[in-house]
C-alpha cells in the first residue's frame, strides 16, 4: 500500500459508507463527499415537530435478514452491539387480509433442525389449501434442487405460475415478499433477483432466515458509528459537498465540490444511478456504465407514520396486510420504544401515488381500525414519500460492475451489486466491494 493512496468517495450512502469502513480498516486515508446534510442514503432519522416536540423517524422502515452477512461484519466492525441494535426473529409473516382471501400465517420453527424448520412452516402454514401447501412444498425443494436457478429470467408472476403456485399462494405469500426484497411490481420483477434472495434466506444456516428489525434509529445504527469510526482512523467526511465534477489528472483525480479542488489517487463513485451521469459527465471512459443506467426506472416508497395513544399495541412488531393499500405495519413501541407509533409501508407504484398525503393518511388509518381495532383515531401523522426510492428491478436488467475502463476508479451502489436488489445488504456488499479492489491494487 502506497503512503500517497487517498481515496476519494462520492456519495455518503451505505455504499460509499461501507467503502470507506472498509478502506479505514486497511489504514488507507479516505474523504467522503456528501451532497446532503445527512450521511446513509434512505437508511437514515428524520426529524420532525409535533406540538412543540421534535419526533425522530426515519426514512423507511427496512427489514434486514440474518443472511445480510456483510451488513452484520460492518455493525460489528464500527462497534454496533447485534443485540442491542437489532430484534432477531424467527422467519413469521403473518398476514391479515381485509377482504375475500384467508389471513396467513408461516412460521419457521426454532426447535426443529435446518431445513427442517423451514419445510414443516410450509407445509402447517396457515391461509392455504393442502393441495397449495403441497405445492408450495415441492417448489420450495425444486428449488434447493436447482440451487435457486433459472436459465432464463421471466416475471417473478409468470414463472410462479408456470410453478403452479396459485393465485392465492401468489397474493398472500409471494407478491408480499417480491415487494418488500426487490420494491417492483411482481408483473415486471425479475425472477432470477428475487430466487436470489430466496437462496440467500433460505438455503443456508438456519440463522439467515431470521428477520432482523431496527431497534434504533437507522442514523444511529448506521451512520453515524460509522462517522465515529472513520474519523477516529483519520477518515475525512464532508457533509453539504455536492461533488460538480470528476476529472482524471496526472496521477490521479480532481475532483471539484463548490469552489473547492481535491486530489486523489483514486475515486469510488458510489452516488445513486440517478446521479451518475451528472458526477462522470467529464470521465468518456465510463460511458458504458452511464448509458447502461439511463434506461432505469425508478419505484416508489411511502412510510405512513400514524401515532396512538401511548398504551396501544399491535401483537406483533410487524404485521402485513392484504387487499389492501397498506402492506406492512410495523409497532415502533415493540422496536424503538416509541409507543404508539405505528409504520405502515407501500411499496412500489400503485393507486396510493395519486392521493394527497392527508388523504392518503386518512385512507391507511382506516385500513387499520379495520384491521385492529385497538387502532382508533390517530393523534397525528406524517408521511415520508420517496418517489425515487430504489431502482425498478426488472427482467434481464443490466447492471455496470464495480471496475470501469477508466483507471484506479470504481462504482458502488446497490445497482452495481448485480445478484441483488436495491437493499441495504447490496449497498453494503457493493461498497465492499469496491473498497477491496482498491486493496488490491494499493497492495500491487
Amino acid at each position: 500500500m502506497s503512503d500517497t493512496t487517498h481515496v476519494g468517495i462520492i456519495g455518503g450512502g451505505l455504499a460509499g459508507l461501507a467503502a470507506a469502513a472498509t478502506l479505514a480498516e486497511k489504514g488507507i486515508q479516505t474523504t467522503v463527499f456528501e451532497a446532503g446534510s445527512q450521511l446513509g442514503g434512505r437508511a437514515r432519522n428524520v426529524a420532525v415537530e409535533f406540538n412543540s416536540q421534535v419526533v425522530q423517524l426515519d426514512n423507511g422502515q427496512h427489514i434486514l435478514l440474518g443472511a445480510y452477512h456483510e451488513t452484520l461484519k460492518l455493525l460489528k466492525k464500527i462497534g454496533v452491539d447485534e443485540q442491542d441494535a437489532l430484534l432477531r426473529l424467527p422467519l413469521t409473516l403473518n398476514i391479515k387480509s381485509l377482504n375475500h382471501l384467508p389471513s396467513f400465517k408461516f412460521r419457521a420453527s426454532n426447535y426443529l433442525p435446518f431445513p427442517l424448520n423451514q419445510l414443516f412452516g410450509f407445509l402447517f402454514c396457515k391461509g392455504l389449501s393442502l393441495r397449495e401447501r403441497t405445492n408450495l412444498l415441492h417448489f420450495m425443494l425444486n428449488l434447493k434442487r436447482s440451487n435457486f436457478h433459472i436459465p432464463t429470467d421471466k416475471p417473478l408472476n409468470d414463472y410462479l405460475g408456470a410453478e403452479r403456485q396459485s393465485s392465492n399462494t401468489i397474493k398472500l405469500l409471494w407478491e408480499p415478499l417480491c415487494l418488500a426484497a426487490l420494491n417492483t411490481p411482481i408483473t415486471v420483477a425479475s425472477s432470477k433477483v428475487f430466487l436470489n434472495v430466496l437462496r440467500d434466506t433460505f438455503d443456508g444456516k438456519k440463522s439467515d432466515s431470521q428477520l432482523l428489525l431496527p431497534k434504533q434509529g437507522l442514523s444511529d445504527l448506521f451512520s453515524k458509528p460509522i462517522t465515529h469510526y472513520l474519523q477516529s482512523r483519520n477518515g475525512t467526511i464532508l457533509t453539504g459537498h455536492r461533488v460538480k465534477a470528476v476529472k482524471a489528472s496526472e496521477g490521479g483525480f480532481t475532483v471539484q465540490s463548490k469552489d473547492q479542488l481535491f486530489q486523489f489517487s483514486h475515486v469510488i463513485l458510489a452516488t445513486s444511478a440517478l446521479r451518475l451521469q451528472d458526477v462522470a459527465s467529464q470521465l468518456p471512459k465510463l460511458a458504458g456504465p452511464v448509458e447502461t443506467t439511463k434506461s432505469y426506472q425508478y419505484q416508489p416508497i411511502y412510510t405512513i407514520y400514524l401515532q396512538y395513544s401511548t398504551d396501544t399495541k399491535l401483537p406483533h412488531a410487524m404485521i402485513g396486510l392484504a387487499g389492501t393499500l397498506s402492506q406492512w405495519v410495523f409497532d415502533r413501541g415493540i422496536l424503538c420504544g416509541q409507543h404508539g407509533l405505528m409504520a405502515v409501508i407501500i411499496s412500489a407504484e400503485g393507486a396510493h401515488q395519486n392521493c394527497s398525503q392527508d388523504e392518503l393518511a386518512l385512507t391507511v388509518a382506516s385500513e387499520l381500525h379495520q384491521a385492529f381495532p385497538v387502532l382508533k383515531k390517530p393523534l397525528w401523522h406524517q408521511v415520508i414519500a420517496e418517489k425515487r426510492a430504489t431502482f425498478s428491478c426488472q427482467v434481464d436488467l443490466a447492471r455496470p460492475s464495480h471496475e470501469t475502463h477508466q483507471k484506479n476508479l470504481y462504482i458502488a451502489g446497490d445497482y452495481t451489486y448485480a445478484d441483488y436488489p436495491a437493499t441495504i445488504e447490496g449497498a453494503v456488499r457493493s461498497g465492499v466491494n469496491a473498497a477491496n479492489m482498491i486493496n488490491r491494487s494499493s497492495d500491487d
